[in-house]
């Protein structure tokens, strides 16, 4: 049975990991301060535009965040406001090109308010009381309020009366922009992976889908995620406050590393063997039990969730299927599992030195690792997830596209505009200008020549109508 609520008629599915650029265009002075003007921009094609103010709120993310000083005196003069202008650009430069902070709610809401401004947390407490007053076993414990990076996803902290002692966590999130899946095989699919026991996948205890959103509920361990070990760091904490600037943050043990890569591949192989598609292979959808990594929230990409790291992946062109996708993901998870934080820039082109010293002398695993089975996969469902997995690599190298023709355009008109490309236009207009001077020199000479001697073949006598001398000659 459904209780969520079905969109709204017309209703756009946005993929909120399209990176948004701010530039400040002009300013302004009015009676007693200056507004500066920022167009912001959706990826490489819509435009907003929308006055400044976003500082307090990103205090959590305890990463400094200098905005330029104010002056209360002079402050209406022209090369004041100029360099406080440059200021101000390079705090937007800083938050939209931070992964975290470009991602949170704050930011968003601030650059793009049209496409932010609902209250997706008063959505998501409805539709959670909807589901609770249609199944009482489940009681709410508390609200988890932002323990994860994604604008549209809530999650809670919830226990079953018949099991007081256990707890669950429930999510709910919107569906997004690669939700290729019909509603009855996003049923069917939701419902095979309620159905998994495997060690390498976080079960998933109970789903629910509508035609917007989706509702699910999966064990929940104060241990946290493996990014929160990494980070050391407490699972409930804001993500902003966990990640952005983690004061303790240690890559792994090698023997970890080793085994922990191990356990992820199989998870990853146990999916592809299958014919479903993951996507989303970061260190917070990781959650080591007892020595065993499980993979979390299998079902993003099935309900058209882009992945935390499609940013880094749509900017190269090689990277345009699901299994590459999880092979780019892996690599990024090892560099995070050996350096204790993710890496600056794709591709890494150098390598620091491993970070820790005592390599291998972790605490050693003591349970054994049992064979997965295989998934059993109805073979319409997996028709229906081939046809989903199609459309969602096309709309990605669709997107890869029309970024590289952007980025060669911009690259054009920025060596266009290049101070050594005007000065080589300069030098060839001047050769032109030359060229042409002297060719229209040689023109006029050899005109002059002609006429020169065209004048006495063709002078007329004193008879000779001036008309027919011209003829005749």
């Amino acid at each position: 049975m459904s209780f969520l609520e079905k969109p709204a008629p017309g209703r756009l599915l946005l993929d909120d990991t399209v990176p948004l650029t701010a530039v400040i265009e002009a300013s302004q002075n009015l009676q007693s301060h200056t507004e500066y003007i920022v167009r912001v921009q959706r990826g490489v094609s819509s435009e907003n535009s929308c006055s400044l103010y976003i500082f307090l709120s990103l205090q959590v993310c305890g990463i400094s965040l200098p905005l330029p000083p104010k002056k209360l005196i002079g402050n209406m003069d022209r090369e004041f406001i100029a360099e406080r202008q440059r200021g101000l650009q390079a705090f937007l430069d800083s938050i939209t090109q931070h992964p975290l902070l470009s991602c949170s709610l704050t930011v968003k809401k601030f650059l793009d308010p049209n496409n932010y401004s609902a209250n997706y947390t008063e959505i998501a407490l409805q539709q959670v009381s909807m589901f609770f007053r249609s199944d009482l076993k489940w009681e709410v414990l508390e609200p988890l309020k932002d323990i994860g990076w994604r604008i549209r996803k809530k999650y809670f902290l919830i226990k079953n009366k018949e099991q007081p002692k256990e707890m669950y966590l429930l999510s709910w999130v919107d569906l997004g922009p690669d939700k290729f899946l019909s509603d009855k095989d996003l049923q069917s699919a939701m419902k095979l992976l309620t159905s998994l026991s495997t060690p390498y996948l976080c079960p998933l205890l109970f789903s629910s889908t509508s035609e917007s959103s989706a509702l699910l509920i999966r064990p929940f361990t104060e241990k946290g995620s493996l990014r929160d070990h990494i980070c050391k760091v407490k699972p409930r904490e804001s993500y902003l406050k966990k990640y952005c600037n983690p004061k303790k943050s240690q890559g792994l043990e090698l023997q970890h590393i080793k085994l922990y890569g191990r356990q992820i591949l199989e998870g990853l192989k146990l999916l592809h063997d299958g014919g479903l598609f993951y996507g989303h292979l970061h260190a917070s959808n990781i959650i080591v039990d007892d020595g065993v990594c499980r993979l979390m929230d299998v079902e993003n990409g099935m309900l058209g969730v882009p992945s935390a790291l499609r940013p880094a992946f749509t900017q190269l062109r090689k990277i345009n299927t699901t299994e590459s996708i999880d092979i780019f993901c892996f690599g990024h998870l090892l560099y995070e599992m050996t350096y204790g934080r993710p890496p600056d820039s794709v591709p890494v082109d150098q390598y620091a030195d491993v970070p820790y010293t005592a390599v291998g002398q972790g605490r050693k695993n003591s349970k054994s690792l049992n064979p997965h089975p295989l998934l059993q996969v109805p073979s319409r469902l997996k028709e229906a997830l081939k046809s989903a997995k199609e459309s969602l690599e096309k709309r990605l190298q669709e997107e890869q596209r029309v970024l590289h023709q952007h980025r060669r355009l911009t690259r054009a008109q920025s060596h266009h505009g290049s101070e050594e490309e005007r000065k080589r236009r300069k030098i060839l207009a001047r050769k032109k200008s030359r060229q042409s001077a002297y060719e229209n020199e040689e023109d006029v000479t050899v005109r002059n020549n002609n006429n020169s001697g065209r004048s006495l073949l063709l002078l007329p006598s004193t008879n000779t109508p001036p008309c027919q001398s011209v003829i005749l000659g």
